[in-house]
């Protein structure tokens, strides 16, 4: 149960409510904002609240118990630090949101009604509308090892072990052109053509800076390497423009061993029998169903 303060719970009493809602936002770099239904801006904590940002909160899902409960945001980008080219480039994923209610006379007069963080961010013609879940929503994410063939680790992480920042496994260039905002061209690389499917693509300057894009297919052509990616870029890449980009991992065991020479550290259960395997039975024509290892 949230405890109130007497003098606020008083002026939430009254006739004449005087709150209004502020949302406060940081992202994963660390950038705090904070905007407000209210017509003038506020400023609390540090943190200037600015009003007229066009963002709307619709009602808050909250659950007994332990499940996650959800809201959703939208607006327009019609404040000037909301940008659509970071929203599409994943500046605001995961960021944390904390909602209160504020007394806009005195903002010292406030309550915490909720903390999120930022889940799906989806855009339309002119806006967008933003998911925020609960903290609970954590105790919903998968936790442990699966069970599988393919390799549960990702590329570079702690599990595997790659060095990402090797010469073997990283590529730095420019652009020489983005035929559209799922294509980009850059020199030859000098890697084999498929090196970096898989991979990813990071802009280092230019309109996409920091946006981060999974490249689907890397092949060569007329000395130069295309990368297409997965999901467009959120504005086109320009000529000159600086990426790296690093080497990807289908997490099969045959690629663990050949392309990164890893084995002794993959995630997986490369020897795993499938369902094929589990149906068989026995047969005198059969070599090698004995009870023992199938990969010896």
């Amino acid at each position: 149960m949230r405890a109130i303060p007497d003098d606020t719970q008083a002026r939430l009493d009254a006739e004449a409510a005087t709150f209004c809602h502020c949302w406060k936002l940081v992202r994963r770099d660390g950038v705090a904002q904070g905007f407000t239904n209210h017509d003038a801006d506020l400023t609390f904590n540090g943190v200037r609240y600015e009003a007229d940002a066009g963002l709307d909160a619709a009602r808050m899902d909250a659950r007994l118990g332990l499940a996650p409960g959800a809201m959703d945001v939208s607006g327009a980008l019609t404040s000037a630090s909301l940008d659509e080219t970071d929203l599409a480039n994943g500046v605001y994923d995961g960021a944390s949101v904390e909602i209160w209610l504020v007394d806009w006379r005195e903002p010292q007069h406030r309550i915490l009604l909720d903390a999120a963080t930022l889940g799906e961010v989806t855009r339309g013609e002119h806006g967008f509308q933003a998911e925020l879940r609960s903290l609970a929503h954590r105790l919903d994410e998968e936790r442990g090892r699966r069970f599988q063939r393919g390799c549960a680790a990702d590329l570079g992480d702690a599990a595997c072990r790659i060095d990402l920042a090797a010469p073997a496994f990283r590529f730095v260039t420019h652009v020489d052109a983005a035929p559209s905002l799922s294509t980009c061209v850059a020199p030859s690389s000098g890697f084999a053509e498929g090196w970096f499917t898989g991979g990813a693509l990071l802009a280092r300057d230019g309109v996409n800076a920091g946006a981060r894009l999974e490249i689907k297919s890397h092949r060569l052509s007329g000395g130069h390497s295309v990368f297409v990616f997965w999901t467009p870029s959120a504005a086109p890449f320009a000529p000159g423009d600086a990426i790296e980009v690093t080497a990807g991992c289908d997490k099969s065991f045959t690629t663990c061993g050949a392309k990164f020479a890893n084995r002794a550290n993959f995630r997986g259960f490369p020897h795993i029998p499938g369902n094929d395997v589990l149906m068989r039975y026995a047969s005198q024509t059969d070599v090698g169903l004995d009870g023992g290892s199938l990969f010896r």
